[in-house]
């Protein structure tokens, strides 16, 4: 069987880093008919090297068969050129089989893709909700379900709001592939990352900082509002490490907006073992990416989220994860109601570890 992997952004190459490695334990033992050739097509969504390069070198992925280089463009001119080229290429390639993951724009290109060519698709991590039509990518998870033939939840509330939508065929609660890839590289992190060493961190006295959300930094009172809560946070006892986003920076330029604080510790992007390592050492993370509130979690360190709502409603549900919204005030006082917590992460209910073997086995059986 030939599968064309369709990935562009940082959470796309750890989660397609789990399921590769899979598909390699399995071939190494295959016959050569019931072999799964798995092609990589990289659409170049994140195209910063730290964004994308030192991934695929740390987390071990072959470097890909395809590479778009489709970038910085608005949301449907992106999503329409990757629609374009993923659609050339299945075309040559003529896959078995697609394999999309998450809700960013090469989700959907790929996804598209392949339901107008009448090819399988898989989606990795389906049946996330926000319920907020806002966000680009509600839209395109929602619409990449509703095409694909295979969707593997990570979570049974996952497999409910696909019931709720009609969708009850194909559907398969496997984990979550994220948790599979924290336990196998937080090792690695704590064997190779010397960043905490390097920035003179000490473990469980810093707080770490992500944002790069539209919703976030597309409006400028609201990202003006969150740097101030950094700005307030940061102190010469427990300073604010933020690894910023070239996007982000770019309309903080833009706009005019600055991070004040010396104690903000503002670093360029970086590579999931070093980014493990940071989270793995905070005291409090706080973030509007969904990838980051779970690893916050499953490294039992609690989580402000930047945004309106979480589509990881499990997180909050176990008391590890507050949404705060994009208010200055509000996003202070969650941070210093969670510090000191203690976070039990084995009452989440994000599977075993296990998630990358059990797609492989549908896959291998479908």
């Amino acid at each position: 069987m030939k599968m064309l992997t369709v990935v562009g952004a940082r959470p796309q190459f750890v989660k397609a880093a789990i399921v590769s490695r899979a598909l390699r334990e399995y071939n190494n033992t295959a016959g050569a008919d019931s072999r799964i050739d798995e092609i990589i097509l990289h659409t170049g969504q994140h195209y910063d090297l730290f964004m994308s390069e030192v991934f695929f070198r740390e987390l071990g992925i072959s470097v890909p068969d395809y590479q778009l280089e489709i970038n910085n463009l608005s949301h449907g001119a992106m999503t329409g050129r990757m629609l374009e080229k993923a659609e050339e290429i299945m075309l040559a390639e003529k896959p078995d089989l697609v394999l999309v993951y998450g809700d960013t724009n090469s989700t959907l290109a790929g996804a598209l893709a392949a339901a107008k060519q009448n090819i399988s698709l898989a989606h990795v991590e389906a049946g996330l909700r926000s319920r907020n039509r806002r966000m680009p990518e509600e839209i395109n998870r929602v619409l990449t379900d509703h095409a694909a033939d295979l969707l593997f939840c990570p979570t049974a509330a996952a497999v409910e709001n696909l019931a709720a939508e009609g969708i009850k065929r194909g559907v398969y609660q496997v984990g979550d592939v994220m948790l599979d890839a924290f336990e196998y590289y937080r090792q690695l992190a704590g064997q190779k990352s010397s960043l905490l060493q390097d920035l003179r961190l000490v473990p469980g006295s810093y707080l770490l900082a992500t944002v790069h959300r539209a919703e976030n930094t597309d409006d400028p009172a609201r990202l003006a509002a969150i740097l101030a809560a950094f700005d307030d946070l940061a102190t010469a006892e427990q300073p604010l490490v933020l690894p910023l986003h070239p996007r982000t920076l770019k309309l903080m330029e833009e706009h005019s907006l600055v991070l004040r604080r010396r104690e903000v510790k503002i670093i360029p992007p970086v590579g999931y073992l070093d980014m493990v390592a940071l989270e793995t050492g905070a005291a409090v993370i706080l973030t509007d990416s969904g990838g980051v509130q779970k690893e916050a979690c499953f490294a039992g360190v609690p989580c402000v989220t930047l945004r309106q709502e979480t589509e990881w409603v499990e997180t909050v549900a176990a008391g590890m994860n507050v949404v705060a919204g994009g208010g200055t005030e509000e996003i202070i006082s969650c941070c210093r109601q969670l510090a000191g917590r203690s976070v039990p992460r084995e009452i989440l209910p994000y599977g075993d570890g296990q998630a990358g073997r059990k797609i492989v086995e549908i896959l291998l059986n479908r």
